[in-house]
């Protein structure tokens, strides 16, 4: 299996580190910023870096060819309709939210903030909405009281990303296709930046 990373920071080198641990090809590393330790860590493991020509938009022509998988890592780029296309299963991201609960780049923030007892992650299919495509798996763990945004990213919900990721790779393997059960757009809630 050819993966196309796409990604950044420590999430993304877990992740890329992960796909290493699952002997999957990792045919390209795709940035947003030269400087970003994904970069770094992708060339000191001889695979080929990309740096993205719009942060906020990753492009057909940065998919390495025959990719069969892009996969998403902390990345807050929109992958484009025709980035998709020229992948065989399309692209997958995870999302640090019980997907389609707080939809948008603070999550974690919306999950403390409105006290929700219960958080999860979701890998979820790219799609042209943000967080609304298709779930490939998800699970959920409980918040301790008191804790911050941080503290819950990093006790639980980064290493059920990996999990679940390590999951769906496992699936595709097996089966040669993607999971795919469509979120219920009347759960749907945002999650938008706090600042």
């Amino acid at each position: 299996m050819r993966i196309t990373l796409i990604g950044s920071r420590h999430f993304g080198v877990t992740t890329l580190n992960m796909l290493r641990e699952h002997s999957v090809d990792i045919a390209r590393v795709v940035v947003a910023d030269n400087e970003d330790r994904l970069a770094a860590t992708a060339r000191a493991a001889g695979i080929e870096v990309v740096v993205q020509a719009n942060p906020k938009l990753v492009a057909a022509s940065e998919i390495a060819p025959n990719t069969d998988l892009i996969i998403t890592a902390h990345s807050h780029a929109r992958v484009s309709r025709e980035a998709l296309a020229v992948s065989r299963l399309g692209g997958v991201g995870y999302h640090p939210s019980l997907l389609p609960r707080h939809r948008g780049k603070a999550a974690v923030e919306w999950t403390i903030k409105e006290g929700d007892p219960i958080a999860g992650g979701t890998i979820y299919h790219l799609a042209d909405r943000m967080d609304a495509g298709a779930i490939a798996a998800q699970d959920w763990c409980f918040v301790k009281k008191g804790e911050t945004a941080r503290d819950l990213w990093e006790r639980a919900l980064a290493p059920l990303g990996l999990k679940l990721l390590a999951e769906v790779i496992d699936y595709i393997k097996v089966h040669k296709t993607l999971p795919a059960k469509v979120q219920d757009e009347q759960f749907a809630t945002a999650a938008p930046s706090l600042s």
